[in-house]
């Protein structure tokens, strides 16, 4: 594990202007007067739905380290020391779900995930430690390298003992924070968020008036209107009072009272705000909960647009940095680092029996290749790939068998003329 003692040896902050600071973590102040920073945006339920969405997908996903075979296939390399490390036990603490989830989280939120490096004397890892990203800042040096300083050691190290992985970037040393680069967006849903708050808390909102002419002598004191209405809510309030029927004296009339313009705008307000954050983050409302604009017959394929465009991209920053960071220069040719995202791609059973169905017959899928993809075992014999015998082909053809239809049409015409 890694401990202070072990960077007493590291690079010393350097002073004059050779090295510069790249990154800082602060929070911003919206136009709508509110102060955004990870703590008050999490709090706003789209922004934390959205970004556990992707962590928690990002995490139910096997990572698996892949060896490169002949003729294009491939195997796990299970014999590797970085297959359990990566597929099951990151480092002592953390099982791969919680450090995976925590990843992308810190992604979501902060644009940024740094991982310190252990590695043992052959350079293989043999462990991956998360570190908070408001404990790193990052340098670059003067031959263009990143190091990273972390604060609570004063201590510099170099990339190779940093797992980085990082959102969009401008200057490809640190990832833009979705939060800080969008405070207004996030600034106006907690904006309106608190001034319904301040609606419900101190607002009136009454379901009817009960009104007497101005000509009848008023009711004599406090306590026989407080009777009226106690007798009324007990008589007409309340599901079990549903479509009652109430008899008025004294020439009383019942109002009731609809819910004004100013209210329904605020709660159009609320659910823009929540389709905002949702565009923030390329996720589809229905995903968070937000099922207005849902329907049967589009919800699969935005699920699979949240595959291919949404959590796919994300897959890819964490394998390419896992390829860059944990692989030794002479691995990379024949090993690879890939998230399993087959299953969530499948689509119901009887669309996915009809494309198996199709593969088989057509030859380019066999019995064990099917079975894989159902996470079933292989059987003896089910590698066998078929062959369609009504497709040859053409150069294997001779004699009459390679004539064209129309040629085959005035063979048939000079035999018959015979």
């Amino acid at each position: 594990m890694f401990t202070p003692s072990m960077f007493k040896s590291k690079h010393k902050i350097p002073q004059g202007n050779a090295w510069r600071w790249i990154s800082s973590v602060t929070g911003k102040s919206s136009t709508a007067g509110v102060m955004v920073n990870r703590d008050t945006a999490f709090a706003q339920s789209a922004v934390q739905a959205c970004v556990t969405l992707l962590a928690e997908s990002v995490a139910q996903l096997p990572c698996e380290l892949y060896r490169r075979g002949k003729n294009g296939q491939r195997e796990r390399a299970t014999d590797h020391p970085l297959y359990d490390l990566i597929h099951s036990q990151p480092n002592k603490k953390d099982t791969i779900f919680e450090y995976n989830e925590q990843k992308q989280g810190f992604l979501g939120v902060e644009g940024n995930s740094y991982s310190l490096i252990e590695r043992d004397g052959k350079g293989y890892v043999t462990e991956l430690i998360p570190v908070n990203p408001k404990k790193i800042q990052v340098l670059k040096s003067p031959d263009g390298l990143p190091f990273y300083n972390l604060l609570e050691h004063n201590e510099i190290v170099p990339m190779h003992m940093v797992h980085h992985v990082k959102a969009f970037s401008f200057d490809g040393y640190v990832g833009v924070s979705p939060i800080q680069t969008n405070a207004d967006v996030i600034g106006l849903g907690i904006a309106v968020d608190q001034h319904a708050s301040q609606v419900f808390a101190n607002g009136t909102t009454m379901s009817g008036v009960i009104e007497r002419p101005s000509d009848v002598k008023p009711i004599e004191s406090q306590e026989k209107v407080d009777a009226i209405l106690n007798k009324w809510r007990e008589k007409h309030s309340g599901i079990r009072n549903a479509f009652s029927v109430a008899l008025l004296q004294e020439g009383m009339t019942y109002k009731q009272l609809a819910m004004d313009n100013e209210k329904a705008q605020l709660l159009e307000s609320r659910q823009y705000g929540v389709i905002e954050v949702c565009r923030l983050y390329k996720v589809p409302p229905h995903m968070i909960q937000s099922l207005d604009k849902a329907t049967f017959s589009n919800i699969e394929h935005q699920g699979l647009q949240f595959v291919i465009y949404t959590l796919l991209p994300w897959l890819k920053r964490h394998e390419a940095a896992m390829m860059r960071d944990l692989l030794l220069p002479s691995e990379r040719k024949d090993l690879y680092i890939e998230f399993n995202v087959s299953g969530l791609l499948r689509g119901d059973q009887k669309a996915r029996y009809e494309s198996y169905a199709i593969g088989r017959q057509w030859g380019w899928l066999s019995v064990n290749d099917i079975r894989r993809m159902e996470n079933l075992t292989p059987i003896p014999g089910g590698d066998t790939y078929l062959t369609p015998l009504n497709m040859v082909d053409t150069s294997t053809l001779t004699g009459i068998e390679k004539a064209t239809p129309s040629q085959l049409k005035e063979i048939e015409t000079i035999l018959c003329r015979n």
